[in-house]
């Protein structure tokens, strides 16, 4: 027996999604839940500092979160102290985290590391906003794992000034 509810209520049940399919809140939506309760928070000095993966500056941005984006890029020093490890959030896997990340060491000199760098991020239509602030953090981790020379003191005598 059909009542006349059913009836209203039809068009809108075939407009929703299939109960297999949850919804996924937007980024925006995302970002609003967790910038001010977040595990990753670290409030010092009057600044806000966030240490979650894939966060490039460690800051509390919404252009920096390595959470909420769909695609994220993080840069992390090798696990032997060679070379860098880039991190990339894939766009699919969402509901899977182990897969959805792609990690690529990278341990050649500083110069062949940064264009590789480069270019993995802009042929695979990553987020070019990301790039620069990919490159600095890759560049000072490369500067980090050079062996520091310790600059020698040249003996040289001085001469008295003459008056």
């Amino acid at each position: 027996m059909k009542s006349c509810c059913d009836a209203l209520l039809l068009p809108f049940a075939l407009s929703l999604p299939p109960p297999s399919r949850k919804a996924i809140m937007s980024s925006h939506l995302q970002w609003m839940v967790i910038r001010n309760n977040s595990s990753f928070l670290i409030k010092r000095n009057g600044q806000t500092y966030s240490t979650e993966p894939n966060n490039l500056k460690a800051r509390n941005a919404f252009r920096f979160n390595g959470l909420v984006h769909r695609k994220t890029v993080g840069v992390e020093q090798a696990r032997n102290g060679k070379g860098v490890v880039v991190i990339l959030k894939k766009r699919t896997g969402r509901r899977k985290p182990v897969k959805s990340y792609e990690k690529i060491t990278i341990n050649k000199n500083s110069r062949t590391t940064l264009n590789h760098l480069r270019n993995i991020i802009r042929k695979n239509n990553y987020r070019r906003d990301l790039c620069m602030a990919a490159l600095r953090r890759a560049s000072a981790i490369l500067r980090s794992q050079k062996p520091v020379v310790v600059k020698k003191r040249s003996r040289t005598s001085r001469t008295p000034k003459t008056a």
